[in-house]
């Protein structure tokens, strides 16, 4: 039986149905079940209470009352077998650990939690890293499967409680870096491009993908919400390619992806968003750069800083680079000693 759980929605499921939400995180939740707990205001939403017709947002903070060990983990998950080198793995991940928090350089490829086609993921491996506690440190927000870099988990409800908060009101400062096809002109800049979701064409609407609209035409779409990203080049390579640092200023699905993207950059690696070209076509460049560069996404939570939420003293935490990624900045000889800490230091 799980206690009390203050859970951040993700970007990938921004604006989904609670009740859709709840089931991809626990699959045993009967609908029914849902439904009551929402009338009884056991789960909240910033506090508030809700439907399950209720849609949620990026970076909310849901309250999910105790859950029944069968409820909470879908059966997968509870056959799911660390082995030795899993453990090992996740181990040599962690980049920062005290009696409250823990921070790991998340794995690309490694999803965060359990689904249909996940048979290893984050919230399982976490087992091998309680050092020492009884319980399994908590997930407090997500990274996108493909996405490498910094993630916080905490070791007890009031590290939860706080980190949780932190992220939901914005007062944590993200920084990723990514190559991307192209170079985006001017050097420095935000971008303001609103974001619609816009349905796949595969089964259960798969292959979805956010759409950048006008920020003047956002409030004419309907589900659509408004978006903000600093970025800044920090190398490129003759224009065919770039090395960026960005801010997310707010946290919509595939913000960074689809603002890069409509600038006619898209991330390296990224074929949903600047197809599987390598060239430029005249309206922006596809997503691969051909030769022995790594056809995966190059994207990576570089650090995190943020207040802790018992010491209260601030933490700044860095992620070094995946080995694709690694492996392409050593092809550009982009150095990532010579990177300033915060690119942005004067935006702010």
């Amino acid at each position: 039986m799980s206690g009390v759980q203050l859970l951040e929605v993700a970007e990938d499921h921004d604006g989904q149905r609670l009740d859709r939400w709840m089931r991809k995180i626990f699959p045993h939740l009967s609908q029914v079940r849902i439904e009551k707990m929402c009338r009884k205001g056991e789960i909240r939403v910033d506090g508030g209470r809700v439907k399950a017709s209720t849609r949620v947002e990026s970076g909310q903070s849901v309250r999910v009352p105790p859950i029944s060990d069968a409820e909470e983990k879908p059966r997968g998950e509870r056959a799911m077998n660390i082995t030795k080198a899993d453990a090992e793995m996740i181990q040599a991940c962690v980049i920062y650990k005290d009696d409250d928090i823990i921070a790991i350089n998340k794995p690309a490829g490694l999803a965060v939690q359990g689904g249909s086609k996940q048979t290893k993921h984050l919230d399982g491996l976490s087992e091998a890293l309680k050092f020492g506690y009884d319980a399994k440190p908590k997930l407090v927000h997500r990274l996108d499967k493909d996405t490498s870099g910094v993630m916080l988990l905490a070791r007890n409800g009031k590290a939860a409680a706080g980190l949780a908060k932190a992220f939901q009101s914005r007062e944590t400062r993200k920084i990723y870096w990514a190559a991307v096809a192209g170079c985006p002109t001017p050097n420095l800049g935000t971008i303001k491009f609103g974001l619609v979701k816009a349905a796949g064409h595969g089964p259960n609407q798969a292959g979805e993908k956010m759409i950048c609209i006008h920020p003047r035409e956002v409030e004419h779409h309907k589900g659509a919400k408004h978006a903000t990203t600093d970025y800044m080049v920090l190398e490129d390579v003759g224009k065919r390619a770039s090395w960026l640092a960005m801010v997310p200023i707010t946290g919509r699905t595939h913000q960074l992806r689809a603002h890069i993207a409509e600038l006619g950059s898209p991330i390296v690696g990224d074929g949903k968003y600047g197809t599987n070209a390598q060239t430029n076509d005249g309206d922006g460049w596809g997503a691969q750069l051909g030769g022995d560069i790594s056809r995966k996404l190059h994207l990576h939570a570089r650090s995190l800083t943020l207040t802790h939420p018992i010491t209260k003293n601030k933490l700044h935490l860095t992620a070094e680079l995946p080995d694709h990624m690694q492996k392409t900045w050593d092809m550009f000889n982009w150095q990532t000693k010579y990177a300033p800490v915060d690119p942005f230091e004067d935006m702010k």
